[in-house]
């Protein structure tokens, strides 16, 4: 059962964000550029279509520019850092986004360094990476930057708080470490071996549950009133479920994220604002 009283509704938040992104778009296509996102999908994996599919229709139902270049299955890495070059020299892309994962043959960590920095709307680039650890990244990865900015639109203090983030991805929990420590948070973050795990959770007034395991979090770990946001995507027989068991924590929380419906569609909404920051950036604007 749901409770709309304590969940952060990310699909509204989201919309929220791309209201605001459509008005970018506008004022930039009147100074005369039209943000463009390029997204590149090599094979056929099902999880990375049916997003593919997302962030293009999303980014035209805001007016931005989007297309998609599909690779089969079987394409080598070299023909893929072809694809890459030839759009970061082109000026009409602003975003370039390798969606992962890419099958055996390709080195993804070749791939995300071949992208311009300037154009790597997915904050993975080293560049963009190393800027983050500075507190002077524009490009951050989609799902840390949603989580933050989920928090702020719900008022939710960060300063002088206790942050546990459980899982330390370049994707989500590293670059999350560095965007609550910019914000003056006091961060742990665990991962497969840590000590205590339920111990260090208990200290959390915000728990941000980012493993990969379904419904793993329990009450166990919650200390009373703890905000928790939960950024696992698990596929059980066609149900999508999170890391965190929603109903056995419901009644200690103060807030949550639910799944489906919390930071999923987050994700692409930072998407979309970080190709009008790459635009900008582009363009030399403010």
């Amino acid at each position: 059962m749901m409770n709309d009283n304590k969940n952060i509704n990310g699909t509204d938040i989201s919309q929220q964000i791309k209201n605001d992104v459509k008005l970018d778009v506008e004022k930039l296509i009147s100074q005369g550029i039209t943000p463009k996102l390029t997204v590149v999908i090599v094979g056929e994996n099902p999880a990375s279509l049916t997003y593919v599919a997302s962030k293009e229709r999303q980014a035209k139902e805001i007016g931005m520019n989007s297309n998609v270049i599909r690779l089969p299955e079987e394409s080598s890495q070299k023909e893929l850092l072809g694809i890459i070059e030839e759009l970061n020299n082109d000026s009409t892309v602003h975003g370039i986004l390798v969606q992962l994962p890419v099958p055996k043959q390709i080195n993804e960590e070749v791939v995300i360094n071949a992208i311009s920095p300037d154009k790597d709307v997915d904050g993975l680039h080293p560049v963009n990476l190393g800027k983050l650890v500075l507190g002077e990244a524009r490009l951050v990865s989609c799902t840390p930057a949603g989580v933050i900015e989920m928090l702020d639109r719900e008022k939710i203090a960060i300063e002088g708080k206790n942050v546990v983030i459980i899982g330390r991805s370049n994707i989500v929990g590293k670059p999350l470490f560095h965007l609550f420590l910019k914000r003056n948070a006091t961060v742990t973050v665990c991962h497969s071996k840590t000590k205590d795990l339920i111990g260090i959770s208990k200290t959390a007034d915000i728990l941000v549950a980012a493993i990969g395991r379904t419904k793993m979090i329990t009450k166990e770990y919650i200390k009373l009133g703890a905000v928790v946001i939960d950024v696992g995507i698990n596929r059980v027989d066609g149900k999508l479920y999170g890391d965190v068991d929603y109903e056995d924590v419901l009644p200690f929380v103060s807030r949550i994220t639910p799944v489906p419906r919390g930071v999923g569609p987050m994700t692409i909404a930072m998407l979309l604002k970080n190709t009008i920051t790459a635009a900008k950036t582009q363009h030399n604007i403010k």
